[in-house]
């Protein structure tokens, strides 16, 4: 039996889009052991990947939770891994994917890497080419790069693959009861600030999005974002309520669930676009060829060619470029995206939502 190792520990949405990694490793070596290395506070989300066998958690900093990084390692070693594929780029994961004993260790090119010493842990390269994953030359998406790795085992390309479960979710049930069974999700949060559209115009869009669309706007929020979410929910007027306190089983299933979502270059926006969901993305620091949604159908508002802080978390100027984004902008996107869900609807299912 072929066994490989995934190292990706984290951020939420770089585990989303390595997900297809695992995918493709799954349809092509179905008798394979594959084993998923990843941060302890991202583990949640990997229990909903069927094509994963095993996952192991390493403890953040600050969190007790998880294995220690010695006994992480030791684990690994007595798997016997045929190869370890590092999909993080830092010299942490790089060191922990060569540390696992895996007969072959295997990464990206030099400009490739977050931090470029990494290069040093690998037994081979994949080169995917191009200037570099941060230039703004590059307009692959993340998803295919990683995708790309697999030329070193033989892999052939083929579309992304998500694959998610789908399990019960009593959040996201309420959901639909309080919102009359059809809303907007809408994301104000984001980890980097630059990220953020203002919260009084997702207030605005909610007011709109009723108003034009009957549509009613739910406001997702994560650990240290409610206040910003109420924020929100004050400025739409009854148009939006505020999510209950969510899982990622229960984000997965709020965004499955609805008729659009708006998000910033965040962890949700990536599970929504995983599941399907119809998506607008605001990109700013970050670029949507990069890191937008992958559906041509999807839609992206951006002002990333005249950000001045790409892939920083803070913006430089007295003014994000995000700012510059007006409501008017994002609802026409939201509607031109509504407008072909609608239309990829066939006859038997409308007839079945009677």
């Amino acid at each position: 039996m072929t066994r490989f190792l995934i190292v990706r520990l984290g951020a939420l949405g770089d585990i989303v889009h390595a997900i297809p990694v695992a995918a493709a490793l799954r349809r092509a070596f179905p008798a394979s052991r594959i084993d998923w290395l990843v941060s302890s506070r991202h583990r949640e989300i990997l229990d909903l990947v069927p094509a994963i066998d095993r996952r192991l958690a390493i403890a953040d900093w600050g969190n007790g939770s998880g294995a220690s990084l010695l006994s992480a390692v030791r684990e690994l070693r007595a798997a016997h891994y045929d190869a370890a594929l590092d999909l993080q780029g830092l010299i942490k994961s790089a060191l922990i994917a060569r540390s696992s004993g895996a007969a072959r260790v295997i990464g990206f090119a030099s400009r490739y890497l977050r931090e470029p010493l990494a290069r040093l842990f690998y037994s081979e390269v994949h080169d995917p080419g191009g200037a570099g994953i941060y230039a703004p030359s590059e307009t692959r998406h993340v998803v295919d790069i990683n995708l790309g790795l697999l030329a070193r085992l033989d892999v052939p390309a083929a579309p992304p693959e998500f694959s998610l479960d789908a399990p019960s979710s009593p959040a996201a049930r309420l959901v639909l009861e309080q919102s009359g069974g059809r809303y907007a999700l809408l994301n104000p949060c984001a980890a980097w600030s630059n990220k953020r559209w203002p919260a009084a115009k997702l207030a605005a869009l909610a007011r709109a999005l009723k108003e034009r669309q009957g549509l009613a706007s739910v406001i997702l929020w994560g650990r240290g974002e409610r206040q910003l979410a109420e924020t929100v929910v004050r400025g739409a007027a009854g148009a939006a309520i505020i999510a209950p306190e969510t899982t990622i089983v229960d984000v997965v299933a709020l965004a499955r669930g609805a008729a659009v979502m708006v998000s910033g270059d965040t962890g949700p926006a990536h599970i929504g676009a995983a599941v399907g969901t119809p998506l607008v993305g605001i990109y700013g620091p970050t670029r949507p060829e990069r890191n937008g949604p992958w559906l041509a159908e999807d839609e992206t508002v951006s002002r990333a060619s005249m950000c001045q802080c790409h892939h920083l978390r803070e913006c430089r100027r007295g003014r994000m470029c995000l700012e510059e984004i007006e409501v008017d902008e994002v609802l026409a996107a939201v509607e031109r995206r509504l407008h072909g869900a609608a239309a990829q609807i066939r006859p038997a299912e409308a007839e079945q939502g009677a």
